[in-house]
């Protein structure tokens, strides 16, 4: 049995679920455990579920197994005297490791951040099957309503801004933050191809992208805050014809739901300092200077 465990925030549990999917369709016998990645993170909770999206659940029972992380006294002296013997494997570089695709018993612990491990056709099509929905399954409110009306009509191109949780200090040594020159050539870029492109910028720094990003061809997006923003967001950026992305997973995700075949992705040269994150590129994407 192998055991994904699910943890951060959308984007992130997009990228697990994508590994599971493409582990279920090599045959393999695959749960997820949606409990042990929050017990630590206060922030975050499982969200797949606002895709309407079911997976099968790993219990306690088999996540100790696996971990071999029995409390009872015996196991402890066993542990003591021979050490752990735990089928958990950590994800230690950003690359595309393909033994991960040809295991039978692991419990997997981390981003997988690349399409290679989903490259199959039967990957690709059950993972659009699973994120791509109709407006009215992921959308409740009028402003949503609004936005996307807007994206239809013009040459939208998705902007996305990520600065807070990227600029403190327990985070700032590990993300590099989108500079603004790399906005600016990148949007630029667009500019150069297409002249009446619009630009919908997505943020979690509304007052940061309303003072560096001015004039009519600029809407910085604001969605009624609730359950369910981070979806109905992730499907308007995914509507947009284009995509400048941050070195984020989230609008990684939103760039690939766009399966166009003329956008133009512009994502940053460097995605974070501590990993290679080369496989993090796909084949559609134009790397700018971060």
């Amino acid at each position: 049995m192998i055991i994904i465990q699910l943890k951060g925030g959308l984007g992130n549990q997009m990228f697990q679920y994508a590994l599971y999917i493409a582990l279920k369709n090599r045959g393999k016998t695959v749960k997820i455990d949606d409990e042990t990645g929050f017990v630590n993170d206060k922030l975050r909770t499982p969200v797949l579920a606002g895709y309407g999206i079911d997976y099968d659940k790993a219990t306690k029972e088999e996540v100790v197994a696996l971990t071999d992380s029995k409390m009872d006294i015996i196991s402890r002296i066993r542990r003591k005297l021979t050490g752990r013997k735990t089928f958990r494997i950590d994800e230690v570089s950003g690359r595309f490791d393909p033994k991960i695709l040809e295991l039978e018993d692991a419990y997997l612990v981390g981003y997988w951040q690349s399409d290679k491990y989903f490259s199959q056709e039967s990957d690709i099509r059950d993972i659009r099957h699973a994120f791509e929905k109709r407006p009215q399954e992921l959308m409740s409110d009028a402003v949503s309503w609004s936005v996307l009306q807007q994206i239809e009509c013009c040459e939208s191109v998705s902007l996305h801004v990520r600065r807070t949780d990227y600029i403190d200090a327990q985070h700032k040594h590990v993300h590099n933050l989108c500079s603004e020159k790399y906005y600016k050539d990148a949007v630029n870029k667009i500019l150069q191809e297409y002249p009446d492109a619009v630009f919908f910028i997505f943020t979690d720094d509304k007052e940061w992208c309303k003072e560096h990003f001015k004039g009519p061809n600029f809407n910085v997006v604001e969605l009624e805050e609730g359950e369910g923003t981070d979806i109905a967001e992730m499907m308007l950026m995914s509507r947009c014809k284009h995509h400048i992305i941050a070195n984020s997973s989230f609008s990684w995700w939103a760039a690939w739901l766009n399966d166009a075949p003329d956008k133009l992705v512009l994502a940053p040269s460097k995605w974070i300092n501590n990993k290679d994150m080369d496989d993090v590129y796909t084949d559609r994407m134009t790397k700018i200077a971060i």
